[in-house]
């Protein structure tokens, strides 16, 4: 038999398990949380490429290797969605696209997806946040959002 102290330790345990997940539920939907897939391995995502799906839908194959992101610019319309799909030819890498709270690991013999809307003109710097031998500082690429030239 539980006494009163016992089912009030009960009470307030549960009550801040819910809070718990209540707030992870909330901050997921508000800070507009995308988790990583996984895909398979096939090597026709090993092809760095730029794939314009319609006005506003991209794809991104980017393979990173010893000390550069290729494609290393991305040139994308402003309020386009890009599905970037990453992978490394070498050792690991990492993806980071801070401005977009985009951080993703590039593994050799795997594919890691996202997808990442750019709705603000601008230039948003991807750097390597893993470290990767000595010309990890200068692997760097970017996105650049703009209206097409005539």
């Amino acid at each position: 038999m539980l006494d009163k102290f016992e089912i009030r330790v009960l009470r307030i345990t549960g009550l801040l398990i819910i809070i718990f997940f209540f707030s992870i539920l909330y901050v997921t939907g508000k800070r507009k949380v995308d988790v990583t897939e996984c895909i398979p391995y096939d090597k026709a995502y090993a092809e760095p490429r730029v794939t314009k799906i319609d006005d506003k839908t991209y794809q991104v194959f980017a393979v990173a290797g010893m000390w550069t992101f290729e494609p290393s610019v991305i040139n994308i319309p402003p309020g386009a969605e890009v599905d970037f799909f990453v992978t490394s030819k070498d050792v690991v890498h990492g993806f980071n696209i801070a401005e977009r709270n985009v951080n993703m690991m590039a593994v050799y013999g795997g594919i890691s997806k996202t997808t990442v809307k750019f709705p603000e003109t601008g230039v948003y710097k991807i750097t390597c946040h893993e470290y990767c031998g000595t010309g990890h500082q200068n692997m760097q690429a970017e996105v650049i959002v703009d209206y097409p030239k005539p």
